[in-house]
């Protein structure tokens, strides 16, 4: 056999070996296949829970609310006012005013959250630590957590924009109640107790005050 065609019959065997090759690496592919869209997303979003009048609930929404229900939907208004709104940053500011309010009530003195407060609960207030030093009764509290925070209703009234919250809190103190002659008359110095409490805040959406009043407690 001459040089030439035993180097032909060479080349040939090599090409039919890669060939071999590649199909077994890139597969091979039958009949017609759709090609994708450009504007077709690799991984499609799982399915959207949509309220009656048609909104996608975000998970904001249904983390707290269950869907469909009259809180969702009162959500679903306020942020419909105020894109910017958010429940879980809105509970953890509940939280912290929970615990700034119930301290000031302990000891007295409301002045550094009189600002969260709607008058006729400040009055309240007012009115329980007014009787105490009535009676020259003293209290001595101390927070040590709040245990559970967790969205319990929510109401708006498109006509005003005013929007109400009410929060389910379950904190942890110390707290006990002295006479004049330091005799304890009510809790205990000693052990903890549980507070429950549900708030409700209040606030007006869409207006640049971004603070909520404490307009109900329970």
């Amino acid at each position: 056999m001459s040089n030439p065609l035993l180097q032909l019959l060479v080349l040939a065997a090599i090409a039919v070996f890669l060939i071999l090759r590649l199909r077994g690496v890139l597969g091979t592919r039958d009949g017609f296949e759709q090609p994708r869209q450009p504007d077709e997303p690799i991984q499609r979003r799982g399915p959207q829970i949509r309220d009656s009048a048609g909104d996608v609930d975000d998970s904001d929404i249904t983390d707290h609310a269950e869907p469909g229900s009259p809180t969702a939907l009162a959500l679903s208004q306020m942020k419909r006012i105020e894109p910017d709104f958010a429940v879980g940053p809105f509970l953890s500011g509940a939280k912290s005013a929970y615990e700034m309010i119930l301290m000031a009530f302990e000891r007295g003195d409301l002045s550094e959250v009189r600002e969260f407060l709607a008058p006729q609960v400040a009055e309240a207030f007012e009115s329980v630590i007014a009787d105490r030093k009535a009676r020259g009764l003293t209290t001595e509290a101390q927070f040590l957590g709040t245990r559970e925070t967790a969205l319990a209703a929510a109401e708006f009234t498109p006509e005003t924009g005013m929007a109400e919250l009410s929060v389910r809190f379950v904190g942890e103190m110390i707290a006990a109640t002295r006479d004049s002659d330091g005799n304890v008359v009510e809790g205990d110095p000693k052990a903890a107790r549980k507070q429950r409490d549900t708030w409700t805040f209040a606030r007006r959406m869409g207006q640049d005050d971004p603070n909520w009043q404490l307009v109900a407690t329970a």
